[in-house]
């Protein structure tokens, strides 16, 4: 029996081959002695957009919800745990709920589950978190709980030790570290690229039906940094643009790639993207241009969890009102993604946990009401998905998901 990969080629092949050398057709009568008109394109040549049928079939098979995406978020040690995994699924089937967004790549670079990759780097950055992602699928498919699959990128300490030159380095030739002791690795750099590029590949392989790729950008305050560290500029090098833009041309020229690499596996491409993005013009020191990145994805996910603000949109204590917050922040994102010719979906990230970090008197314990608010705004505003976030993944019961 031929697999499903080779049935594929061979249809690839023959469609290739009936575009080269279309069916002969009969005409009544025949003209002669006319001169032969030669084609001087290639007879044989890869569409650059795919056809939907010639796009990787993973065999999983999990729709996209009609009702939209909403979802919640996942660490590896959740996805990897059967009974947990299976309380979550309950959670979300049970609310309202259809979808997670579950590291397969985290926040210090570890690949959470044997992705079959044949490059050495990603095989040594391997921890079996999920320990049968098989099974883990077939779960989900069973369910039919759409799943994401979150790729951090830039933010990498395993690579950036592993190979410093893809990095950035002190002038002592150690890799530069932020305050909370995380390395970075070098956007500027196409082997930074192709690497995480081939873990998104694995996963939509895998059967995830979308990619969000977090951390798309240098480090936060590398503005200040960057004169002393050493780096490569890649292909930036010579460019007439200046420091910002090479920052952020190179941060969308990674998205722009991804994208079209990704384009045969049939996947839904998202990016998460700080809230602050949409109200400058960019974000000079990270490389983000909100508006430049929405145009080369799917879907596009600001974190506006109402803790993360300042005093913006005149509202002093943020996380003290969630609904105007949200409210406000909305107005701007949709005059943005209104301007533009072919905007992404809009999905943002919500607040699900309390942040009792900001101290007495800046925050409030969230809970049903409080996620309510934030849902509540986002459907005035139009916007009917959205995943929330919640680093322990306990999530709150008790919320009206789906608003009429």
């Amino acid at each position: 029996m031929m697999t499903t990969k080779k049935l594929t080629n061979s249809l690839l092949l023959s469609f290739l081959l009936f575009t080269a050398f279309p069916l002969a057709t009969h005409a009544a009568d025949p003209i002669k002695n006319q001169p032969i008109e030669v084609n001087d394109q290639p007879l044989l040549s890869i569409p650059k957009k795919f056809p939907a049928q010639f796009a990787y079939d993973s065999g999983i098979n999990i729709a996209y919800p009609e009702n939209g995406v909403k979802g919640v978020y996942l660490t590896a040690y959740s996805a990897g745990a059967p009974k947990r995994m299976a309380e979550l699924s309950e959670f979300v089937t049970s609310s309202g709920l259809n979808a997670m967004v579950i590291d397969i790549k985290d926040d210090i670079g570890h690949l959470t589950t044997d992705i079959k990759s044949d490059n050495e780097l990603i095989q040594k950055s391997t921890q079996n978190y999920i320990a049968d992602p098989d099974s883990m699928m077939v779960n989900l498919e069973k369910n039919q709980i759409y799943p994401i699959a979150r790729v951090v990128v830039f933010k990498d300490t395993l690579l950036a030790e592993a190979k410093p030159e893809l990095s950035f380095k002190r002038p002592d030739g150690s890799v530069w570290k932020n305050s909370n002791g995380d390395a970075f690795v070098n956007p500027f750099s196409k082997e930074v690229w192709e690497y995480n590029v081939e873990v998104a590949k694995q996963a939509a392989k895998m059967g995830f039906k979308e990619i969000q790729f977090d951390y798309v950008r240098f480090p936060e305050g590398f503005e200040t940094q960057s004169d002393s560290l050493s780096y490569t500029r890649g292909d930036y090098q010579d460019s007439e643009l200046d420091e910002v833009q090479q920052r952020v041309t190179a941060v969308t020229d990674f998205v722009k790639y991804a994208r079209e690499e990704l384009r045969p596996y049939g996947v839904e491409v998202s990016v998460d993207i700080f809230g602050y993005a949409a109200i400058v013009p960019e974000a000079p020191g990270i490389g983000q241009n909100f508006g430049k990145i929405s145009e080369n994805v799917d879907v596009i996910s600001s974190m506006i969890y109402p803790s993360h603000w300042g005093s913006y949109f005149g509202i002093a204590k943020p996380d003290l009102e969630p609904y105007k917050l949200v409210q406000e922040y909305m107005k701007v994102e949709n005059e943005l993604l209104g301007s533009l010719e072919t905007p992404p979906k809009s999905r943002p990230w919500l607040q699900d946990f309390t942040a009792s970090y900001l101290g007495a008197g800046n925050y409030i314990n969230y809970g049903a009401p409080q996620v309510s608010d934030q849902i509540k705004a986002l459907h005035e505003a139009g916007i009917e998905e959205f995943l929330l976030w919640d680093a322990n993944n306990t999530y709150t019961p008790g919320v009206e998901y789906n608003l009429k």
